[in-house]
């Protein structure tokens, strides 16, 4: 199934629920209502609909008639609402067209409301005889409402319905809406004959792309048809119904998307249990961290058990069965948008796919973040750790990756091995990222914590590395204007000839410093380096002339896990440690 059509599946069960808007209408923010009394004028000053305080509030939300087209450059009028403009004639800004976009308004409404017979619609038509933008001024109505998104309705029914709510305004949106001429053929989508849609309504919401909407669907030439037939037939009905559930998982707070690098990533389930799918898409908001409040305990207890080295098959009874789940990755591309990914399977297998990235991740001492999102591990691979710094594919190929269980971008690889050139910053979050590509990309099965007995040279060069930066630090403490890390680590990881055999000049400096206070110290320390060194395979260099990224990530797992074995310990037990560990 392609995603459209399954995004028309999905309608037919929100709609059923009440989540999206029936055909025809969109959710739009209403900022204010204009309460008409039966001779035309305004009854009192408009109904703020706004919530929030200060400056931080929004409009609220109604299923109002959709636009009939985009507005960009020129003037059209929407259904019984729209913006202050149109609506009332008033603008806060210079308002150079503001005249002409109300006459059309004004003459739109009267040509369609013509000769109703509804006592609703009549009022309206006497308010647009009547009204004038002046009165706004003279009726000293606020400030806030210019600009608004304005809706109308009459004074006994205003708590009840508003006038586009009304059946006659129905009647006459849904015979304008459809009025269009248009060939039948059938839905590419749900395989129904019906009107094929001219154009498709927009998508807002996608991070990045235009803030009126974009499109995944679109022609802007008749080019774009196959010996007079449409390329892509996809009904009205189908057009709106995959726009409007797709603008409703980009609803901010919908716990339907979350935000991976530059891919605007919406999931959803289909089951024949509703309760299943709800669990499904709760628990797969809890593991990518978009909502920490939905079935946290649940997700928790299957977090911790990761944690403790459970297989990841063990959970599997966990999880919902029956469920279908939809992962689709949207991206911008000018007007617009690029489907990233789509993935369509069985949650279970989804859900077990991202549990074992997860155990691929497992890194002992663990991150200071108990569960990190993707974004975190993400912007370890920036510059500056800034979001607009992370490589645009890159989020939406790793998540594409996790859960198609294929291999990791390298890029990912080539991007941690980068940043800790440059800031030798060597963190659990880095080197749990380079340890879930070893295992994934190279079918290695990289160690945990440190362990004593993996003969890889890139791992044993960066536990020498961190046994070197231990015995600078017994020597001459720890505040050093620039440590080893600082002044060599990046050559050390990529091009160890040129760097160990002054690490080791050095390191022997220092020795001598330490065994005049602590000869037991130094004794230990000299076992602790004669012991990775007898693991180096003899035939071989043991300091090559370069690594590659493998190797170098290699060199950052061995570094991470030496170093923290020492922390582990008190000063007095650090050489200690070191001995017992080594072999």
């Amino acid at each position: 199934m392609s995603a459209l059509a399954a995004l028309v599946r999905a309608y037919d069960r929100m709609a059923a629920r009440g989540e999206v808007p029936p055909f025809g209408y969109s959710r739009t923010e209403v900022g204010f209502c204009v309460v008409l009394d039966t001779d035309g004028a305004p009854a009192f000053p408009p109904i703020d609909l706004r919530e929030g305080t200060g400056k931080r509030r929004t409009g609220k939300i109604f299923n109002l008639p959709t636009p009939l087209v985009q507005r960009t450059s020129g003037i059209s009028s929407n259904f019984l609402w729209d913006k202050s403009a149109y609506s009332l004639g008033i603008t806060a800004g210079s308002g150079k067209r503001t005249a002409d976009e109300h006459e059309h308004f004004k003459s739109f409404h009267q040509r369609l409301l013509a000769g109703t017979q509804d006592p609703g619609l009549a009022t309206f038509l006497r308010f647009l005889e009547t009204w004038t933008p002046e009165r706004f001024n003279v009726l000293g109505w606020q400030e806030d409402i210019k600009d608004a998104n304005i809706v109308f309705a009459l004074k006994d029914e205003y708590h009840e319905r508003l006038l586009h709510q009304r059946e006659a305004a129905h009647s006459i949106w849904m015979d304008l809406y459809t009025r269009e001429q248009a060939s039948e053929a059938q839905c590419l989508l749900t395989g129904e004959v019906g009107r094929v849609a001219r154009s498709h309504p927009p998508i807002k919401g996608v991070w990045g792309a235009q803030s009126s909407g974009a499109f995944i669907v679109s022609f802007n030439a008749t080019a774009f048809t196959s010996y007079g037939h449409d390329t892509a037939p996809i009904s009205e009905a189908s057009a709106f119904a995959y726009t409007s559930v797709l603008n409703r998982f980009l609803d901010r707070g919908s716990g339907h998307r979350l935000q991976v690098g530059d891919a605007s990533t919406m999931f959803w389930a289909e089951a024949t249990e509703q309760a299943a799918a709800d669990a499904a898409e709760q628990i797969f908001a809890s593991l990518l961290a978009v909502n920490e409040n939905t079935e946290s305990k649940k997700v928790g207890a299957l977090l911790e058990k990761i944690a403790q080295g459970r297989p990841v098959s063990d959970l599997k009874p966990e999880l919902p069965p029956g469920v279908r789940f939809h992962v689709l990755g949207l991206a911008p591309n000018a007007a617009r948008l690029s489907v990233r990914f789509y993935i369509e399977d069985d949650f279970d297998v989804i859900a077990t796919r991202y549990l074992r990235h997860l155990q691929r991740l497992r890194i002992e001492p663990p991150p200071h973040e108990p569960s990190p999102s993707l974004w975190r591990y993400l912007i370890e691979t920036a510059v500056l750790r800034k979001s607009e710094n992370i490589a645009p594919n890159l989020g939406g190929d790793w998540l594409r990756a996790i859960l198609a269980d294929t291999h990791y971008p390298l890029t990912l690889l080539s991007s941690v091995i980068m940043r800790l050139r440059v800031d030798h910053d060597v963190n659990a979050l880095r080197v749990s990222l380079l340890k879930s590509i070893l295992i994934k990309n190279f079918a290695m099965e990289a160690p945990v914590a440190l362990d004593p007995d993996f003969t890889d040279k890139g791992y044993l060069l960066g536990r020498l590395f961190a046994v070197y930066e231990h015995i600078q630090e017994a020597a001459l403490g720890r505040n050093v204007n620039a440590t080893i890390r600082d002044k060599y680590y990046g050559a050390a990881a990529a091009q160890p000839r040129k760097v160990f055999a002054l690490l080791g000049s050095g390191a022997g400096n220092h020795l001598s410093k330490i065994g005049k206070q602590r000869p037991g110290h130094r004794v230990n320390l000299e076992k602790a380096i004669g012991a990775i060194m007898d693991m180096m395979d003899p035939g071989d260099d043991p300091f090559p002339t370069s690594l590659s990224d493998k190797s170098q990530a290699l060199f950052t797992l061995g570094y991470y896990h030496q170093r923290n074995e020492f922390f582990r310990k008190s000063d007095s037990a650090d050489a200690a440690a070191v001995s017992e560990t080594a072999p």
